[in-house]
Parts: structure tokens; C-alpha cells; sequence
């Protein structure tokens, strides 16, 4: 059985992204030179940010040198599949296709992003049938 994370505030997401967009460890200014433009913090706010996603179990801290440096503990790909299935759940009752219907009926998918999604499911389809 996989652990269920804890859900992450809108902060918090973009501090995990700013880890995730580079190889561990980050120190904390490097972190808040990513959150440059989104996030315009005292270092302190994001030091507190920071100690909330270590409690939350997304990433460890280490000491070297007398800085901190933060790696992510969760994957980047395993919190969007955790995070798409609660969404798929919650939302749509499980159904992509309702998913993918309320985009197309809203006139959030291109045509573009229509071929994008055909082709994508013919590969995918190929590679099973193999």
C-alpha cells in the first residue's frame, strides 16, 4: 500500500518545483533566487515554509559547512500521480474521460492539444498490443 502524502498549499508546490528544476541539494537563498518573481520572501518565511515540508515529509535538510541544504525526499513525477489521482477522484469521479470532456465542452483544448492527445493514446495503445 502507498503512502498517502500530505497536500501541499500553493507555497509550498512552488518551493518543491524550485527543488525539483535543479540537482540536490539546494541551499535556502538558492531556493529563494528560484522563487524570484513568484514569491518575493524574507529568507526567514521561506526557512519556515521550508521546516513545514520537512514535517510534511517532502524534503530533508542537511547541514554542511554551516548551510542548510535541501533535497527532495518525494519524487517530482510520484506527487503529480498521487496529486492527479486525488484530482481525477474528487472531481471527476475517476472518470478521465469526463475529465478530458469538460475540457473540450469548455474550450480549453486546442486543436493542438486534441492531436497532441490522439496521438498520444495511439502510442500508448500500440505499445500494448505489443
Amino acid at each position: 500500500m502507498k503512502k498517502e502524502l500530505k497536500k501541499l498549499g500553493d507555497a509550498e508546490l512552488e518551493i518543491m518545483q524550485a527543488i525539483w528544476s535543479e540537482e540536490p541539494p539546494l541551499t535556502s537563498v538558492r531556493i529563494l533566487e528560484k522563487l524570484k518573481g513568484i514569491r518575493n520572501w524574507p529568507l526567514s518565511t521561506l526557512m519556515t515554509a521550508l521546516s513545514r515540508l520537512e514535517d510534511k515529509g517532502y524534503v530533508k535538510c542537511s547541514r554542511e559547512g554551516g548551510m542548510n541544504l535541501y533535497s527532495a525526499v518525494v519524487a517530482e513525477n510520484d506527487y503529480k500521480a498521487g496529486a492527479s489521482e486525488s484530482f481525477l477522484k474528487k472531481l471527476y469521479n475517476n472518470s478521465a474521460r469526463s475529465l478530458v470532456a469538460t475540457l473540450y465542452d469548455n474550450h480549453m483544448l486546442s486543436s493542438g492539444d486534441i492531436k497532441e492527445l490522439r496521438e498520444y493514446l495511439d502510442r500508448m495503445e500500440s505499445e500494448q498490443s505489443e
